[in-house]
């Protein structure tokens, strides 16, 4: 649906964003992750038409060149600003005419999101009186007023209480299935539970992409987590030994083996425990997660930084 092709953005001499290649595809949803001052909020910025490109190019598919695709875009900013003194409703209504809409479509729309956000029954109180949960999911409606082809949401869940987050992940999940949704969050397990595509960026470019399960695929590590009642003196020194063990860590009670070849692994570690009389509180095979992955992204890329 959208092609961003070689997008920078500086401002005098630092580089915000370089030269970000990406295709969206409709009817996704795509989840941006960074850390500080990777580049998401200027590249929201720039895909909304809020500031221009210092070079490059953002492209949708049916809209010419030379045409504002603003239209086709819903936005809300990671601190969305209200008029406290006017009602829910009221503020549909003007987003919905600032959209160029007619009072009648922009009121009809106004009563759909209402109910569809879950603040129909505070449609007639002044925002000022909402819960941040609540003017998030206003944020949300004004930004689906005009039925935007792609909705952008920065840091969407960031400031809520978690009540207020999940009442939001839900409603991004029934969006899905209307829009493509392109959101930025810290927290990765949100990511995880409601994207089909992850986007990483750290330091103005991005460092990874693509779909949650080939990503997932690519960064899966064999890894066996495990606990023994007493564990005696150099217990973890022992299990380093063992063949195809590449590397331990111990998280409290919990001892973390990553290793090349899990059957044989697991062989092993069995024979040592029987033979030690240890006591097997705990043993699994542990996932890797969309964290580890996100760090292991951004330290590789840290470390060919500093290289």
């Amino acid at each position: 649906m959208i092609h961003i092709k070689a997008l920078q953005k500086k401002f005098q001499n630092t580089v915000a964003v370089s030269s970000i290649d990406l295709q969206l595809e409709e009817g996704q949803t795509i989840a941006l992750l960074g850390p500080n001052g990777a580049g998401k909020t200027t590249t929201f910025r720039m895909l909304a038409g809020l500031i221009k490109p210092t070079s490059g190019s953002i492209q949708f598919d049916q809209v010419a060149p030379s045409m504002d695709h603003r239209h086709y875009i819903g936005y809300l900013p990671q601190y969305p600003q209200f008029h406290g003194w006017m009602t829910g409703f009221e503020f549909l209504i003007l987003m919905g005419e600032l959209s160029g809409m007619s009072k009648a479509e922009a009121k009809e729309r106004a009563e759909l999101l209402l109910t569809r956000t879950g603040l129909d029954e505070a449609k007639h109180k002044r925002i000022s009186g909402y819960s941040g949960g609540m003017k998030q999911r206003l944020g949300i409606a004004q930004a689906m007023i005009h039925q935007p082809k792609l909705l952008i949401l920065d840091e969407p869940v960031s400031s809520l209480d978690p009540v207020g987050r999940r009442d939001v992940l839900n409603l991004l999940k029934t969006l899905k299935n209307e829009t493509t949704i392109l959101f930025s969050t810290h927290i990765l397990s949100d990511a995880e539970e409601i994207s089909d595509y992850l986007v990483v960026m750290n330091k103005g470019r991005v460092v990874e992409q693509g779909h949650v399960h080939d990503l997932e695929k690519k960064y899966q590590k064999q890894v066996i987590k495990l606990a023994v009642g007493e564990q005696p003196d150099h217990f973890i020194q022992t299990l380093e030994t063992l063949p195809y063990v590449k590397q331990t860590r111990q998280e409290g009670q919990h001892i973390y083996l990553e290793t090349t070849d899990m059957d044989a692994t697991r062989a092993s570690l069995l024979s040592l425990i029987i033979d030690k009389h240890l006591e097997l509180t705990h043993f699994s095979i542990d996932k890797t997660t969309l964290e580890e992955m996100f760090l292991e992204v951004i330290g590789f890329e840290a470390s060919s930084d500093h290289d």
